[in-house]
């Protein structure tokens, strides 16, 4: 950060020590922690709060974060690997992923799935 700010701020005046210890609580990767500290900027920029508090973290974080498909990536599983495993397409996978197949093709994709031992759930600490 201290790169990123000018001279006369202080990180504390852009981002709370309770929403840095939350950030780096739930984040595991530095691109993770790179691109949701950028999402929660833009948000408090948007929303003319200054600093980033913990709240703010919080609902950046609840966007999108343990959604299926970036959970199956975290554990290495991306479209083409999982199309290649299942023996389908990348298009299918991608329509499984944003609950776009019909329900009883859904299902055996989601039970191949877990018979594989892929995560498909969010565990407690996720």
């Amino acid at each position: 950060m201290s790169e990123c700010i000018y001279d006369n701020y202080l990180p504390e005046d852009l981002i709370t020590d309770e929403a840095i210890a939350f950030l780096a609580e739930r984040l595991t990767t530095p691109l993770q922690i790179e691109h949701y500290l950028q999402r929660a900027f833009e948000d408090a920029y948007q929303a003319a709060t200054k600093p980033v508090t913990r709240d703010l973290a919080e609902a950046v974080l609840n966007v999108g974060l343990n959604d299926l498909e970036p959970r199956l990536i975290r554990h290495g599983y991306n479209a083409k690997v999982l199309a290649e495993l299942l023996n389908i397409r990348v298009s299918e996978v991608n329509s499984f992923i944003h609950a776009q197949l019909p329900p009883g093709r859904t299902q055996d994709l989601r039970d191949q799935m877990l018979n594989m031992g892929i995560p498909l759930y969010a565990s407690e600490g996720s």
